[in-house]
């Protein structure tokens, strides 16, 4: 009772009030923010990974001079491996595209027509078109972004130009050849949706001139974190001629400034929470400070330290626990619902403050890990009670007489 009653400051003391005020933002804004930070790099993780594995294999083996001929008893061999799903072949070039007067480079994967439909971050993100009509000489698959920059929908034809040309007896001539576009896909990866051609494998076979070749086998396991201890089984079940690559190895660079960029992020939002606590030391050293005389009649009526320092404890762990739960609440009701306030955000300013161009996703993800989440209150919290132990402890040593002496 004490305690509260100290903190509802009178006229005269408002200046304590509204720092003890600040201090108690400031830790609801720091546990807020770093709730909200954590998450979005999570859900930006956990976004970007399950389009590169739900569009890339696992693992991907090579052969020598850029393609495998006699392919087939190979993937028969690493489809029986423990632990593998399953192994498509795959021809992939780049070319480049025009259509409408508009040209641009684009990267061609092959695959045969079952093995995309069995691709679900395909199958499920279809924009139009169907994959039923995937096949052929010349049925292809694009991304929806590529679709509509080059002013193309379905049914109507591109033309590839390979930068790898036919020899002639006047010298080298571009290979070009149209092809009639029989679906368009939207997975919400920036980089997939504005420059992926998925094109049947025995087409690719004519065009980049591999006959009854490919340029590599992709290999889907069951743990995809379990690929790079599965690369020894595999490059010894391929033969010393073929080069295996894993998913985490292809893309190490991306995900460690991720992760990079997670950690540092931590650190600078975690000193918001120990500036507040700071504030919380000063707003309760010169509570003491004001409260001196108080403290002397308690002392002089039979309070003892304890009871003194316990006051002054359960005042300033107050106000850390106040804002640690209310930047706990802000927190996780703003990383819900971040994409709606976002879009809200984007309506009444007219800007775009996600470009896609730039963070590769089409949406702000957040994905909340509870575990961090409690890790978060929890460090609130502690600091805050830390930041009250020396004025409490200052409080408790107050002698009677001096106070009233000099009161």
């Amino acid at each position: 009772m004490m305690a509260f009653r100290y903190l509802r400051a009178r006229r005269q003391e408002g200046f304590i009030s509204v720092i003890a005020w600040f201090s108690l933002l400031g830790i609801a804004l720091g546990v807020a923010t770093l709730i909200i930070v954590m998450s979005v790099m999570n859900g930006f993780r956990q976004e970007l990974l399950s389009r590169i594995l739900g569009l890339n294999g696992h693992m991907s083996v090579y052969g020598a001079a850029g393609r495998m001929e006699n392919y087939d008893p190979l993937a028969a061999r690493l489809k029986k491996l423990p632990g593998v799903v399953s192994v498509s072949p795959m021809i992939e070039g780049q070319v480049m595209v025009t259509a409408r007067n508009v040209a641009q480079g684009a990267v061609v994967r092959a695959l045969n027509p079952d093995d995309l439909r069995g691709r679900e971050i395909i199958s499920s993100n279809l924009q139009s078109g169907s994959l039923e009509n995937f096949g052929g000489k010349d049925g292809l698959v694009i991304g929806d972004r590529l679709a509509r920059k080059m002013g193309v929908a379905v049914g109507d034809k591109i033309t590839l130009i390979s930068p790898k040309g036919s020899v002639t007896a006047f010298g080298t001539v571009p290979r070009l050849k149209a092809y009639r576009i029989a679906a368009t896909f939207q997975i919400g990866m920036f980089e997939y949706d504005s420059s992926f051609i998925f094109m049947p494998i025995e087409a690719a076979q004519l065009y980049f001139k591999l006959p009854g070749a490919i340029t590599n086998l992709e290999i889907f396991i069951e743990n995809p974190d379990n690929a790079p201890g599965m690369v020894r089984t595999v490059s010894r079940e391929a033969g010393a001629t073929f080069r295996v690559h894993d998913w985490q190895r292809a893309n190490a660079s991306f995900f460690n400034a991720i992760q990079v960029e997670r950690n540092v992020m931590f650190l600078i939002l975690t000193l918001i929470i120990v500036v507040a606590a700071f504030n919380v030391i000063s707003s309760m050293i010169m509570l003491v400070k004001d409260k001196g005389r108080d403290i002397a009649i308690l002392r002089t009526m039979g309070a003892t330290r304890g009871s003194i320092m316990r006051i002054f404890f359960i005042a300033g762990a107050s106000i850390g626990t106040i804002g640690t739960m209310a930047g706990f609440g802000l927190g996780l009701s703003f990383a819900q619902n971040i994409e709606s306030i976002r879009q809200w955000i984007q309506g009444l300013t007219g800007s775009e403050l996600f470009a896609a161009e730039i963070y590769f996703l089409s949406q702000l993800p957040a994905i909340v890990d509870f575990g961090e989440v409690i890790a978060i209150v929890s460090m609130g919290l502690v600091l805050s009670f830390l930041a009250t132990i020396y004025p409490s402890w200052r409080a408790a040593r107050l002698d009677p007489a001096e106070a009233l002496r000099y009161e």
